[in-house]
């Protein structure tokens, strides 16, 4: 596990990916909380309370192996990010409001995630002591997750003409790492990947249609706008992955490979699953109007 792929190259990916966030946030991101209060607090609720929650009743159920289960409490307690706000756009949620969810979530997950990880550790391993993000580890995820983002804030704060074409290159930059990393630490695993998927495969697509059904749905019976709700529910079903597989492969925080697996499966299962779940919401909605 401890090669220049994973030492080396899993920081850079995910130090691109989160610079590039930062270059379309701005402070106002933050602030705009305050006026969308109702969607924001149900949905960052759901984000940090109940979908780890839901997750571990999920894996208790279905028996998955100890180090599986830790890997899908780690992406349960991964935020949203930026693709959540491309599929909101595709689909009519309110995107702004998604760029708010994704910038909060991101602090607070440098926050949240360590507490679930270490939870997860002490129930599913019961060596939390060697397994989990102690305090230096809880800087290093600091240190990734933020530091690159508040870079980019601060880029496009001062230069934003030079925040707007460095956007796109920035962002094919990462997916190109990211996608060399993942095919290498695949190949090295070649031989149990089949496993691995059947392992989890069932579990990843449960908690990932819930996750999209629970965002959008809970905001709905709140009396929350269709388009902020479908903006909660991209946020809220389309987390992170690379976040996850970043902490879970780093030789330096979990040095997992199979605490890996339940988010790359699941950095390819959303794709479709949220697809899906966006054309029917806006289905439903179209015929609603017509209705009307």
């Amino acid at each position: 596990m401890n090669s220049p792929l994973t030492s080396v190259g899993l920081p850079i990916a995910l130090g691109i990916i989160m610079l590039g966030l930062g270059l379309g946030l701005t402070v106002a991101d933050f602030r705009r909380v305050v006026s969308y209060p109702r969607p924001a607090l149900i949905a960052l609720a759901c984000q940090t309370l109940l979908l780890p929650a839901l997750c571990f009743g999920l894996v208790v159920a279905l028996g998955l192996r100890p180090e599986l289960a830790v890997g899908m409490m780690l992406l349960a307690a991964s935020p949203g990010g930026t693709t959540a706000n491309l599929y909101s756009h595709l689909f009519g949620g309110h995107v702004a409001l998604n760029v708010t969810l994704t910038a909060v979530n991101s602090v607070l997950a440098v926050v949240t995630l360590p507490v679930v990880v270490n939870l997860s550790a002490a129930h599913f391993l019961g060596d939390a002591g060697s397994i989990g993000l102690q305090f230096d580890k809880v800087l290093q995820v600091f240190a990734i997750v933020l530091v690159p983002v508040a870079a980019g804030m601060a880029l496009r704060a001062r230069f934003p003409q030079l925040a707007d074409r460095l956007a796109r290159p920035v962002k094919i930059l990462s997916v190109v790492v990211l996608v060399a990393v993942i095919m290498g630490t695949v190949f090295k695993e070649r031989e149990n990947v089949a496993d691995y998927l059947v392992a989890v495969g069932i579990a990843v697509l449960i908690f990932n249609v819930a996750s999209l059904a629970i965002g959008y749905g809970a905001p709905r019976l709140a009396g929350v706008g269709r388009r902020e709700s479908i903006a909660a529910g991209m946020e809220i079903g389309i987390h992170n992955s690379t976040l996850a597989i970043t902490i879970a492969l780093s030789p330096t925080l979990l040095n997992s490979t199979e605490m890996a697996i339940p988010a790359a499966v699941y950095g390819i299962v959303m794709f479709f699953t949220a697809a899906a779940f966006g054309l029917l919401v806006t289905r439903r909605w179209k015929r609603a109007e017509a209705h009307v």
